[in-house]
């Protein structure tokens, strides 16, 4: 799903004069982040003229820490790099620009790396402000949970802007990729837990670890990329706001983000928390249990809408599996399941305050992960019980058979053990494994 503004109303200064198309991008930061919507009430201007850089401390630490970090790239470079931007190297759109991949030189090397190379849309205002943004916020933030910018191209020639992201190449593309694509393997139960521990540790660090606070602001499975071994990385900055300062309860703002994820408060208010993003996290921890997307229009109406169809199933532990991604049939995981939908359901609380703080949230993920590991053991050390049990069944089996059949007895099978130990608490029935008994009829 694409990002895009829910209300109308949009900040003043949409388009920018061929003047100002001109100045450096570190000009055209003051320029973006200095408009506001001038219908917006004053106390909703005092909080929003305390977001993004608009205090001058703020926006010194941000050049220092982005002068120091950064590669300045050239046009020419890029281009060479992604080979024209060749469509057949395009790994992705959205509705900011296209992303391909493409190959430069690793600093102070003769070696080469691979990188995702993000072109901004020349022909829309709100993508520049998102390429500052970008720019902004991940040449400064640093952690093992958060793609790594790695820098930027700013040239203005005759054909206007070039605006460019360069980021590390995440070789397993996104979640969204893996968990709603039909074609793809499906991501092991394990795995989805992992990954979510892995955004929420990104979160948690934005929140609660930083000298500022960061709210993402558009967290979904499209923005978390997993790399070669599977770490989950949040990506796509180019919505997110400093949070509110010091004194203050929340950023006033216009209202972006995608429809399904955004908390409802953010929605009705435009007030902006890092509870907003904790909404959205609970809205991710459905779609791993479920394998549907928050908003599926081809579905029957009644399950359209995730948060709503799986709200009856989720208080029922007998009606609880249905709603279970079908995928991870085998994967022994019903209790696990539930305990993570208890978590998204703090997540999800109406009240703002009412839900965890994503450090939290790790520390939750984390018993759950772990107990989710000791269940293999456990079926397994069963699995062999049930093996000696079935030996000694066999042997008794063959006496039984040598015997002539009496008249009170005819072939069968035992119901017993037609039900699987690893379906007992969701009660269903393996047909595989049933063999024929001897029963009593009187």
């Amino acid at each position: 799903m694409k990002c895009f503004y829910f209300t109308k109303d949009e900040e003043e200064g949409g388009t920018l004069s061929s003047r100002e198309s001109k100045v450096s991008w570190v000009r055209s930061l003051s320029v973006a982040s200095s408009s506001v919507d001038t219908r917006k009430s004053r106390s909703d201007l005092d909080s929003e003229s305390r977001d993004f850089t608009e205090t001058f401390e703020f926006y010194e630490f941000l050049t220092q820490r982005r002068a120091n970090d950064l590669r300045v790239f050239s046009f020419s470079e890029l281009k060479m790099a992604t080979k024209g931007f060749s469509r057949g190297l395009m790994i992705g759109e959205g509705g900011f620009g296209c992303v391909y991949r493409g190959v430069v030189g690793a600093p102070c090397s003769d070696l080469k790396m691979e990188v995702a190379v993000k072109r901004l849309n020349r022909h829309g205002f709100q993508g520049h402000k998102e390429w500052i943004n970008e720019v902004n916020f991940l040449g400064v933030v640093k952690h093992p949970n958060l793609v790594k910018l790695i820098g930027y191209c700013a040239e203005d020639d005759e054909r206007g802007m070039q605006r460019l992201l360069v980021y590390e190449l995440m070789h397993n593309k996104s979640l969204e990729d893996h968990l709603l694509a039909r074609a793809a393997a499906p991501l092991s139960w394990t795995l989805r837990l992992k990954i979510a521990q892995d955004a929420a540790r990104g979160l948690a660090y934005l929140h609660e670890e930083m000298d500022f606070q960061l709210i993402f602001r558009d967290f979904k499975p499209s923005n978390i990329l997993l790399d070669e071994d599977f770490i989950a990385k949040l990506s796509d900055f180019g919505l997110a706001r400093q949070g509110p300062a010091a004194g203050l309860t929340h950023v006033s703002t216009s209202v972006v983000g995608t429809v399904g994820y955004a908390a409802p408060e953010y929605v009705q208010t435009g007030r902006l928390t890092a509870k907003s993003d904790v909404w959205s996290f609970g809205v991710v921890l459905y779609e791993l249990i479920t394998g549907r997307r928050v908003l599926e229009r081809n579905l029957p109406r009644a399950e359209q809408k995730l948060l709503e169809w799986v709200r009856p199933y989720v208080s029922d532990t007998k009606k609880f599996h249905f709603i279970l991604d079908p995928r991870l049939e085998g994967h022994d995981c019903i209790k696990s399941a539930q305990r993570l939908a208890s978590l998204a359901n703090k997540c999800l609380a109406k009240n703002a305050r009412s839900r965890p703080r994503m450090s939290e949230v790790v520390d939750m993920l984390e018993n759950i992960i772990i107990d989710a590991e000791a269940v293999p053991e456990t079926l397994k050390e069963a699995e062999n019980v049930n093996e000696e049990v079935d030996t000694k069944e066999e042997g008794r089996e063959e006496v039984e058979l040598g015997k002539p059949e009496s008249n009170n007895q005819k072939w069968g099978f035992d119901f017993k053990e037609m039900v699987s130990f690893r379906n007992k608490s969701i009660g269903k029935l393996d047909w595989r494994n049933w063999t024929a008994r001897l029963v009593k009829t009187s």
